[in-house]
């Protein structure tokens, strides 16, 4: 079973992948090959992230991470894809999970409220929970501030992510030490502050770790 910090440790590395996605709006099948590069952030990293900014509603304990950064986990991820179709995608990004403990306070306009039932859990002491930070966007361009949810016991990892017009719930479950299992839900995003429940798209794929 790996811990919440052990998790993060275990996804640097080469990780190859074919995912399909079903466009459940559309009627319509895709499927696409990635391979990306997983590191692990640097404390300058994270505090260029964690640091307040106009676009950014939550304040977080910077003296935590002065003390200890490794508490405060993430990586940078530079990935090129290629469809079925032949298009071609390459980005990079960088994702910080700050766990609500780090957490000072947060704006009203945060969108909590907005989680999918799905991806709903009930609180206990092994279940870690915070904030899932971006500094770039998939589906929209721009910093992401998000919520995740660790399950050891299950060594999975969930975020959900809040665009202007969806909602993803993207989950990452480790099968073995080289194998993940990937997939990710997208709701579009109610005109009203209510949990989502219309379905855009379904992805899932199976990923392997080559080690440098």
């Amino acid at each position: 079973m790996l811990s919440f910090l052990d998790f993060f440790a275990e996804c640097s590395g080469l990780w190859k992948t074919e995912r399909t996605y079903h466009m459940t709006d559309a009627n319509e099948i895709e499927r696409s090959y990635t391979e990306y590069v997983v590191k692990a952030l640097t404390y300058q990293d994270k505090q260029n992230i964690m640091s307040p900014s106009d676009s950014m509603p939550i304040m977080f304990d910077l003296d935590a991470l002065m003390l200890d950064d490794r508490v405060i986990p993430g990586f940078s991820i530079a990935f090129d894809t290629v469809s079925e179709k032949g298009e071609k995608v390459s980005m990079q990004l960088k994702a910080l999970f700050v766990p609500d403990t780090y957490v000072l306070s947060v704006s009203e306009t945060t969108d909590d409220a907005l989680i999918p039932i799905a991806a709903q859990l009930e609180k206990s002491k092994e279940i870690v929970q915070g904030y899932y930070l971006r500094d770039e966007g998939y589906s929209e361009a721009g910093a992401i501030a998000g919520r995740f949810t660790y399950q050891p016991t299950r060594q999975t990892l969930e975020m959900t992510t809040y665009y202007k017009k969806s909602i993803a719930v993207d989950q990452m479950r480790f099968l073995s030490n080289e194998t993940r299992l990937r997939t990710i839900v997208t709701y579009r995003r109610p005109d009203k502050p209510v949990a989502p429940t219309e379905i855009t798209l379904v992805g899932f794929g199976v990923e392997h770790r080559t080690r440098a």
